[in-house]
């Protein structure tokens, strides 16, 4: 169970951050996460949205760097330990974690952590023997 991922290039000058959420939101696309990974030059915008399809549109219509990777996300509860333990479950499983960003939800005692691993069919069998719920696009983009 997989979700869609933007990954936006960002040139690292003042406005350009500013413009590519702008084009989001005339879009009526709603965030619901993000990480920027960055360079003295450019960045990488990473982002989870209400609309990946129509995101996507609306940012090469920009004129913007897009591309769509598929990650796992997982719910885990917002408490010390709970983000250890699911690390360890891929860490067992000898899954290599290429990135990961986490954000909380409006619901109480909730979070939600973005993997990219090596290998997101082992990870979710990885996950589902040691009871860590995998998140579909769904639930995220009706968050």
């Amino acid at each position: 169970m997989t979700i869609d991922q933007l990954s936006i290039f960002v040139e690292n000058s003042p406005g350009s951050l500013a413009e590519i959420t702008g084009v989001l939101g005339d879009a009526g696309i709603d965030l619901r996460a993000m990480s920027i990974a960055d360079t003295k030059d450019f960045g990488i915008l990473r982002i989870i949205v209400n609309d990946p399809a129509r995101a996507r549109e609306a940012l090469r219509a920009a004129n913007c760097v897009v591309s769509v990777t598929q990650v796992l996300a997982v719910a885990i509860e917002d408490a010390p330990g709970s983000l250890s333990r699911v690390l360890r479950v891929l860490a067992d499983a000898g899954i290599s974690i290429e990135y990961i960003y986490a954000f909380i939800t409006r619901k109480k005692d909730g979070a939600y952590v973005i993997f990219r691993v090596e290998d997101n069919e082992r990870a979710v069998r990885a996950f589902a023997a040691h009871g860590v719920r995998t998140v579909g696009a769904a639930e995220l983009y009706d968050l």
